[in-house]
């Protein structure tokens, strides 16, 4: 049942954002029938202010109130990826090369399955990153999970 309000969710929050400068990213349904939490997350290349936030959800909400994808209660929240935002697939290594990462491997690299470094750019297939003692190169297939990493030396 998550799955089908998502994809409902997510088609009409495409439509409520057509003509606006921002894109969706994710759509989040969580909770328990009868206490859901409705989760948008927008972004944009120049970043998202919370006016865009407001904006979204406030055409997302009359979309919601005139189709009713949601058979119960629900809390409607539209954000941005944060400055931890998570890096989905290699159009996000390739936007986000120079920025500090922290990555998380399915197999060891060098001997480890998490590594901070300098997002130095992809090739091909591998994100080439920088740690303070050599430069990787890893294999997107073997990429668990990976987020932009707060730094305060950027």
């Amino acid at each position: 049942m998550k799955r089908e309000i998502r994809d409902r969710v997510l088609r009409l929050a495409k439509e409520a954002t057509e003509g606006m400068p921002v894109d969706v990213e994710d759509v989040e349904i969580l909770g328990q029938r009868g206490r859901l939490l409705v989760r948008v997350v927008i972004d944009s290349p120049e970043g998202v202010t919370i006016n865009d936030c407001e904006r979204v959800s406030r055409q997302l909400e009359a979309l919601l109130d005139v189709e009713d994808p949601i058979p119960c209660s629900y809390t409607l929240e539209v954000s941005s990826p944060g400055l931890d935002r998570p890096l989905r697939d290699l159009e996000d290594f390739r936007r986000f090369t120079g920025r500090p990462v922290r990555v998380v491997t399915k197999e060891k690299v060098e001997n480890q399955n998490f590594i901070v470094g300098w997002l130095r750019g992809v090739d091909g297939e591998e994100i080439i990153l920088q740690t303070k003692k050599k430069t990787l190169r890893i294999p997107y297939n073997i990429v668990k999970r990976a987020n932009l990493e707060v730094s305060l030396d950027e």
